[in-house]
């Protein structure tokens, strides 16, 4: 009986000690699998700091299935697109669509990269905005006002005479939209978009509306800027006089209702935009796992407006993006776990 006793412990020690030593994605149950170990992944991430914290979160959750993933790669819209065509980057958290539309239907480009997921679906805005007392005092809804020199002028920083509309940086897809409006809405003689780094060129335009000074720029959402300058209480949107994008002549912008829009419906200039992951189609079909977690994950607009107020205030570093993003994805852990079973359960 003793003899039986001690053959059985050894047996449960030896179980023990191979199930210690077994990797984690060979357990049963699968819970743990590892699908991504042995892919290193090079990811991008777009020069606007606004789309830096969902990049983070991605690469987490993409480690957390046993990717290595390296230093994310700030890369202009051009650049990301072609290096992804190309396999050179893998994927970005941060493709506008169907801003991005341009950038996907380049022919070095087309039908090697896709969107895939809807990270924030339907709810991106971008347009133009003046403060709110400027417009309540002048008569402002639209950007056809602006044609107009006298209220152009109260938008002039510089002396020459023009409104200063704080645009997009050189090179972001917003930038030829914004040209183009300039022309169709024959606001030449009396706007100029202003360019340079969009962060630094707004935290003066926000030193300005806190002097009582009149404010006219461009903004997108989620973004920091309409944390500082609050959409509706201090800030409003511009309708344009139609909908006119490049290369869409039958384009329609318009929606029923925006929030801080005098008209109705209100037409911003632009599409609502989907936030998706932009992925290198062989990538994509060689890792089902990570291809799976594209598809499942949201992040909400508000979450992401709420981190960009951190990054607004100080918190700004890489560790600090890091941290937050590890942050969210621990406040959202139950619906995270979903998402990676979902991955883990596409590879057999």
């Amino acid at each position: 009986m003793r003899r039986k006793i001690l053959i059985l412990i050894g047996i449960g020690l030896v179980f023990l000690y191979i199930t210690a030593c077994s990797p984690i994605e060979n357990l049963t149950g699968g819970s743990r699998k590892l699908p991504g170990k042995g892919v290193t992944v090079t990811m991008g991430q777009a020069t606007w700091d606004t789309g830096w914290f969902q990049a983070q979160v991605y690469k987490l959750l993409l480690e957390e299935l046993g990717y290595t993933v390296g230093e994310i790669e700030t890369l202009n819209n051009v650049a990301f697109y072609v290096f992804a065509a190309q396999g050179d980057v893998g994927l970005w958290a941060n493709g506008w669509l169907p801003l991005h539309d341009y950038y996907l239907n380049l022919e070095n480009v087309a039908g090697k990269v896709r969107p895939i997921g809807f990270q924030v679906e339907g709810g991106a805005l971008q347009g133009y905005l003046v403060d709110k007392a400027t417009a309540e005092e002048l008569g402002i809804t639209n950007l056809g006002d602006l044609t107009d020199p006298k209220i152009a002028a109260f938008f002039d920083k510089d002396g020459d005479g023009m409104a200063d509309l704080i645009g997009c940086n050189t090179g972001w897809a917003c930038e030829t939209v914004i040209e183009h409006h300039l022309d169709e809405y024959e606001l030449r003689d009396t706007v100029a978009q202003i360019q340079g780094d969009y962060s630094a060129l707004m935290g003066e335009t926000i030193a300005r509306y806190e002097r009582d000074e009149p404010v006219l720029f461009y903004t997108w959402t989620p973004n920091w800027t309409v944390s500082e300058l609050v959409i509706g209480e201090d800030v409003i949107w511009l309708s344009v006089p139609f909908s006119s994008l490049p290369d869409e002549p039958d384009a329609n912008t318009a929606v029923d209702s925006v929030v801080g829009c005098l008209e109705t419906p209100c037409d911003t200039g632009f599409d609502v935009s989907d936030i998706r992951v932009v992925a290198n189609v062989k990538f994509l079909g060689e890792n089902p796992a990570a291809s799976v977690l594209f598809e499942n994950v949201v992040i909400p607009l508000n979450d992401i407006a709420a981190q960009n107020a951190l990054m607004f205030a100080g918190e700004n570093s890489e560790e600090d993006l890091r941290r937050h993003a590890a942050e969210w994805i621990e406040a959202n852990r139950e619906i995270v776990e979903q998402w990676l079973e979902n991955a883990r359960a596409a590879v057999k």
